[in-house]
């Protein structure tokens, strides 16, 4: 007999104690709107302020709560694959504890699925509570993004999101360390979406995403999808080669037409400005190989089958 519920949350949770009393009663109430069993994984994220004791206590209650306690501090992103990877349900949705995804948001993305869509992401049209410097960065993050990247991510979506079952089992074969979720799933394609939603003020506590693990967040989704940086590395090479032969064929002009040079540094000018440039370019050959290499390291599926002949035969 199938005990599978129909819908997986998936909460990391780190030091988050002051909020999880609301948050379990904001939960506990979304619980009895939805159309089908429910699990709510709650993943604890090495937590040091008592938030795991909290977590368990509930879970032992209550019967739809299960806690994914990991060893130490992984991070967001490591402790959200810990809980994909956990879950059981037709469909799966991620949020944070913190109460900025609103719970009750769940219900709109809920019923895109039931639409067809495979993936529902959560665009926020405006955000309570954070700072100008953090919008603006975030912003040109995201436009900085979609134009290095040949993978379509959305402006302004978090990993606030619905997953189908099928995307949950082709997200948990892409095993890379450095992960950015949001990258990944969008990556794996599938019919997508999005509803917009306001993220509301943090409920209670204080911010875990401080500036160095937002650019270390920035760095991975860089990095982790496009080879462009690399291009930069091989064209500024080559552009530095063009413009060394073309001084040198200056300095040289020079040395024949002109009694003011010092001698020996016409030939040591053009000697390393050559070099430098080749070096550079040089550098950019080797990176575009290594970046292939990553590539090919990641693991990542050639492909992914949205549906074969014997799914339209069901």
């Amino acid at each position: 007999m199938d005990t599978s519920p129909r819908y997986s949350f998936v909460l990391p949770v780190y030091n988050e104690r002051d909020v999880l009393p609301l948050l379990f009663e904001r939960l506990d109430a979304l619980s009895g709107s939805l159309d089908g069993t429910v699990e709510f994984l709650m993943v604890d994220d090495g937590s040091n302020d008592g938030s795991r004791p909290m977590l368990q206590i509930k879970a032992q209650g209550d019967p739809r709560y299960r806690v994914v306690g990991l060893s130490r501090n992984f991070g967001h992103q490591v402790a959200i694959t810990a809980g994909i990877d956990q879950s059981r349900g037709e469909a799966v949705i991620i949020m944070d504890a913190d109460l900025q995804d609103p719970p009750e948001v769940a219900l709109d993305l809920i019923r895109k699925w039931r639409e067809g869509f495979a993936v529902v992401a959560a665009k926020r049209d405006s955000r309570a509570g954070e700072h100008g410097l953090k919008l603006a960065t975030a912003r040109l993050f995201y436009r900085v993004l979609a134009s290095l990247t040949p993978v379509r991510i959305e402006h302004d979506v978090g990993d606030f999101r619905l997953m189908d079952r099928k995307v949950v089992e082709a997200f948990k074969r892409m095993r890379e360390q450095d992960r950015f979720v949001r990258g990944m799933v969008s990556w794996l394609g599938f019919e997508q979406t999005t509803v917009p939603y306001s993220r509301a003020e943090r409920a209670a506590g204080s911010t875990k995403y401080p500036l160095s693990k937002m650019l270390r967040l920035a760095t991975n989704g860089i990095i982790g999808f496009s080879d462009i940086p690399l291009r930069v590395a091989l064209w500024f090479g080559a552009l530095v080669s063009v413009l060394a032969i073309v001084f040198g064929i200056y300095v040289v002009a020079g040395w024949i037409w002109s009694d003011s040079l010092v001698q020996g540094w016409a030939s040591t000018v053009v000697i390393l400005s050559f070099l430098g440039g080749v070096n550079l370019m040089m550098i950019g050959v080797a990176g575009l190989y290594i970046g292939r290499i990553y590539e090919q390291v990641k693991n990542r599926p050639l492909y992914l089958l949205d549906e074969t002949d014997e799914d339209a035969t069901r």
